[in-house]
């Protein structure tokens, strides 16, 4: 009997530009995480099964989706070497992309919403000033880059216009063994490029919270909101949420103050329903997820151990652990989904 994997590796050789996300099962989310001894990247449905695996020939961090193609790239953490091209139907590896010289991939990258072209974040090895490398992807070459508007950039959004929001976590790290260099003078900022590179807005944090890395993102209606990681004194409570409407400055969001410290100044994943009622912020640290509505004000706090990622499914959070599980996530607290032998790690990146 032809198996699963064969008929859809016939089917992507003779059908390919047809072939959709649908075509493999409809995955809801990708997921990468530590397999026994190897590194792999899960397909997971809406209710957390797993509908294919593929091994990652290295530790992977957080991934972008191609808007129709059974695609994704896998990248690693920052700074990093490498970016799998993976085709998720066959489970092969297309194509290793390398940063060009004296650049470091820096953990996300996003396509354009038409899926031409893969926008990568990235840094100048010496100096982590921040760029975006933009690849055609019929090929996967790099054809040129951006100028990201900061130091370290780590997440980045396409949003539905096009424009695309970068998060400059201002932290300059050493190029081989990520040491942190200018904790002192960070500057973290938020930036607006256009659909062609150009800077059309920017943000910074008030002078008190610049030790407050802005590191990822998640899009409301006419808002970014962010989650950050506080680079300071940890015994300082600071917020590390945060909301920003271009045109005007952003606008912090503590949490309750009975939980000034559960995240133990590490907000991770951040993710947003579509309809902007409510933020979903994890801490790994702090083994907590919170949950904030569409103004910034906390509403629940959830604890189990090593929350991770998190991402928006309909009306719905779900959330993944360092130690296999993944949860529905709701104001009334986290319902278990599945269970699995993988370590899953930062991120859970929606694909419907």
């Amino acid at each position: 009997m032809t198996s699963r994997r064969a008929f859809l590796a016939g089917l992507a050789a003779a059908t390919w530009p047809s072939l959709t996300w649908a075509d493999i099962g409809n995955p809801a989310f990708l997921a990468a995480g530590k397999q026994g001894q190897g590194f792999v990247l899960h397909g997971l449905s809406d209710l957390g099964a797993s509908l294919f695996q593929i091994p990652l020939p290295a530790r992977g961090h957080a991934a972008a989706a191609h808007p129709t193609r059974p695609l994704a790239v896998a990248f690693a953490r920052r700074p990093g070497q490498f970016a799998f091209v993976i085709d998720c139907a066959t489970g092969a590896v297309l194509h290793r992309l390398a940063p060009a010289a004296n650049r470091q991939f820096n953990g996300h990258g996003a396509f354009s919403s038409d899926g031409s072209l893969l926008m990568t974040s990235e840094v100048v090895a010496e100096g982590s000033a921040g760029r975006i490398g933009l690849w055609e992807t019929r090929h996967f070459q790099r054809i040129t880059e951006w100028d990201s508007g900061g130091i370290g950039p780590h997440d980045i959004k396409r949003l539905p216009d096009g424009r695309i929001v970068v998060a400059n976590g201002g932290i300059q790290t050493d190029p081989l063994d990520r040491s942190k260099l200018n904790l002192g003078q960070m500057r973290p900022n938020l930036s607006l490029l256009s659909a062609n590179g150009t800077l059309l807005d920017q943000a910074e944090l008030p002078p008190e919270y610049r030790a407050n890395s802005i590191r990822h993102l998640a899009l409301l209606p006419g808002q970014i909101a962010f989650a950050m990681q506080w680079e300071g004194d940890k015994a300082d409570a600071v917020p590390l949420v945060g909301l920003w409407s271009p045109g005007s400055l952003p606008r912090l969001c503590p949490a309750a103050p009975t939980e000034a410290h559960v995240m133990q100044g590490y907000a991770g994943s951040i993710a947003a329903l579509a309809d902007g009622s409510r933020l979903a912020v994890t801490s790994a640290p702090g083994g907590a997820v919170m949950l904030f509505d569409g103004s910034g004000t906390p509403i629940a706090t959830h604890f189990r151990a090593d929350l991770s990622g998190v991402a928006a499914l309909g009306p719905a959070f779900t959330v993944s652990d360092g130690l296999g599980a993944v949860w529905a996530c709701a104001d009334s607290g986290l319902s278990l989904r599945q269970r699995h032998r993988v370590a899953w790690d930062n991120h859970l990146i929606a694909l419907i």
